[in-house]
């Protein structure tokens, strides 16, 4: 049982740790190591350094920083995070319990381009198994993805219906040792993805190459699950694409905090330290009252 699980290895997530852990709190970070910051050559505005650093070398500091202090840091996907008195962090190689959970995963990049996918959503695309699942009992359902996360949400889909396909654009599996037993449950396709079609609910996949599909429903779990992704399933208040917090960082569900770019507002590096101490904070007075 850990006090604080830390869903992200970026800025935002390393500088909360700092906290938490200083203040005796049991502190997990996971996370892929794929912080947007690692594409940055030279950082010039962020406080303390007189010549430009590479965003990769202030992650690894701050990495060898949380871990000096007692950190512990697993390089691992998170795919799902169930609530009951605790929450229950899931990946594809373990399951971990925590008091509290911070969110801090940046800011989805990813955007599928496929025609008409945005005027479908809530007309047959759904970006949540939890919440939409229920109304597609029995009927022929797509996951789109191509990565863990597809794969955890084609099995969260089973519940419902057994006629399930994983479409992944044109892109080949990338999926880990410990889910590549489950893929053998699952039909695939492996073609290039053109458009969506239908009247006012979705009805067809048309692909690339001229061919199309028959579909009931599509839920996209594209790349890797992403901040959003959570709030959706948990029932977190979002405003667009950014969660909402309020100013000690901490969503309307109590015991999860959000941090960093996830949040909206300023995208600086600054900001998203600001806000993981913030939460930090928070989480330590959080747990400490339970």
């Amino acid at each position: 049982m850990y006090d604080i699980i830390i869903i992200g290895r970026g800025p935002a997530g390393l500088s909360a740790a700092l906290y938490t852990v200083r203040a005796n709190l049991k502190t997990l970070v996971i996370g892929k190591g794929n912080s947007a910051l690692k594409k940055a050559d030279k950082i010039e505005n962020y406080f303390g350094f007189s010549e430009p650093v590479s965003g990769e070398m202030l992650l690894r500091e701050g990495e060898k920083q949380v871990l000096r202090l007692g950190t512990e840091i697993i390089e691992d996907e998170v795919v799902s995070i169930e609530q009951d008195q605790n929450f229950h962090i899931h990946t594809p190689n373990g399951k971990y319990e925590a008091k509290a959970v911070l969110l801090a995963t940046g800011q989805t990049q990813k955007k599928v381009k496929i025609g008409n996918l945005d005027d479908f959503v809530g007309k047959g695309v759904s970006y949540c198994t939890t919440c939409d699942g229920f109304f597609y009992r029995g009927r022929k359902v797509g996951i789109l993805g191509f990565k863990d996360y597809a794969i955890h949400e084609a099995m969260e889909m089973e519940v419902f219906t057994k006629d399930i396909i994983i479409y992944t654009n044109g892109a080949s599996l990338d999926i880990s040792d410990s889910f590549r037993e489950k893929v053998t449950r699952f039909k695939f396709n492996f073609n290039k993805i053109a458009k969506l079609e239908g009247n006012d609910f979705l009805r067809k996949i048309v692909f690339e190459d001229g061919t199309s599909e028959e579909i009931d429903g599509l839920f996209v779990a594209y790349d890797s699950a992403s901040s959003i992704d959570f709030a959706r399933k948990l029932g977190i208040m979002t405003e667009g694409n950014s969660i909402s917090v309020d100013r000690n960082q901490q969503t309307n569900i109590p015991g999860i905090f959000a941090a960093g770019d996830c949040t909206g507002g300023l995208k600086q590096i600054a900001t998203a330290v600001g806000e993981g101490a913030l939460a930090a904070r928070r989480i330590i007075e959080y747990v400490r009252s339970l």
